[in-house]
Formats: C-alpha cells, structure tokens, sequence
C-alpha cells in the first residue's frame, strides 16, 4: 500500500461520517454541530493537496497541455491514468460531492422537505452527485423567493 492508495482511502472515510450523519441521524445535535464548520471537506481537500504535491510533475505537465486547447483532454487523459492523479481526482471529487450535498442538505432543512427525499437527495449526492442534484431540483422549491 502506497500513499496515493492511503490518500484514495482515507478521503473516502473522511467523508463518511459526515454522510451517515446527514443521512441517518439529520436532526441529531452531533451532527448539525459536525456540518456547521469546514471539517466535513477539509480532509479531502489537505488529501489533494498532499496527493498533488507528492507528484507535482502531473499538474506541471498538465498546466503545460493546457495552453494548447486540443491538448488539455489528452494532459487531463495522462493524468488521471496515473495512480497520482486518480487518487487527486478522486480527493477532489469526494470534497465536492460531500460540499454540494451538505448545501442540499440544508436547503432540504431550511425549506421543511421530508426525510425520504432529504435522504434520497444526501445518498446520492455523495454516491451519484448527478442524481441527487436531479431529486433537489425536482423537490426543492425555495418559499423565500420574493415575489
């Protein structure tokens, strides 16, 4: 085991106490407390960072692709079929799942949503971001829009 499987599995784990939490126990008081500060993505996000600057060369050679247009997707290509980069991938893609379903979370809160959707919503914001963003739009209707 390597850092960069270290880095994949600890960035998965960090993230799921925070989602069982929004999933399972959502009224609890540990787990509005849990949601209230940055710690919910922090790890994943310090996990990037670790990630990329043990293998800099990638984002290197990717800022270099990136000034040619026809280039970014094979730089982007090369990347992430390196363990380095999927394992910053995956960081990167865990912290914004776990932020953009947190936000979902409260909105389903703020604007008194029931638990089954709520729930829908938390699970497959982290497991299929697509879907649950699909569940919020379809349910979540803002009562504080001014007329």
């Amino acid at each position: 085991m390597d850092l960069y499987d270290v880095s994949f599995f600890l960035s998965t784990m960090w993230v799921g106490p925070f989602w069982f939490g929004m999933l399972i126990f959502p009224e609890h008081k540990l787990t509005q407390k849990a949601m209230e500060g940055p710690w919910f993505f922090l790890g994943p996000i310090l996990i990037w960072w670790a990630a990329t600057l043990a293998e800099p060369q990638g984002l290197i050679d990717f800022a270099k692709d990136s000034t040619n247009p026809a280039g970014v997707l094979e730089g982007l290509a090369a990347i992430m079929g390196t363990k380095p980069g999927a394992a910053a991938a995956w960081a990167h893609m865990v912290a914004g799942d776990i932020f953009v379903t947190r936000w979902m979370w409260m909105r389903c809160g703020q604007e008194k949503i029931s638990r089954g959707v709520t729930a829908a919503i938390v699970f497959f914001g982290v497991m299929l971001m697509p879907v649950g963003l699909a569940i919020y739009l379809a349910f979540v209707r803002s009562t504080n829009v001014p007329e």
